[in-house]
């Protein structure tokens, strides 16, 4: 098992920054890709951005790139996402997810993560 507990979020004006962290704990976290996720009210959980174990490999959608950085400490067993020049569409419930089956690569697909965090309000005022 693998446990997620994340930390940041809140409320932030349009054009504005906010980092989100995840500890993780249960597994050798080198060993997991991590990814972030988002779901805003009354669409469909949508990806963000992924990385691999090592944090040799990157991924992000299309609507963040450029503007959102993941990142891990794996001395710290923590992935973190840095969210600049934030939009009013980024507000959403924002999840960290763990993948230890493909933890050599970074995924864009939720149903290949098999652990989930407890998710975090983000909210960017216009």
């Amino acid at each position: 098992q693998v446990q997620l507990v994340q930390s940041g979020g809140g409320l932030v004006q349009a054009g504005g920054s906010l980092r989100l962290s995840c500890v993780a704990s249960g597994r050798t976290f080198s060993r997991l890709a991590m990814g972030w996720f988002r779901q805003a009210p009354g669409k469909e959980r949508e990806f963000v951005a992924a990385i691999s174990g090592t944090g040799g490999r990157t991924l992000y959608a299309d609507s963040v790139r450029g503007r959102f950085t993941i990142s891990r400490d794996n001395a710290k067993n923590t992935v973190y996402l840095q969210m600049n020049s934030m939009k009013p569409e980024d507000t959403a419930a924002y999840y960290c997810a763990a993948d230890p089956g493909r933890w050599a690569t970074a995924s864009d697909k939720g149903n290949e993560y098999d652990f989930w965090g407890q998710g975090t309000q983000v909210t960017v005022s216009s």
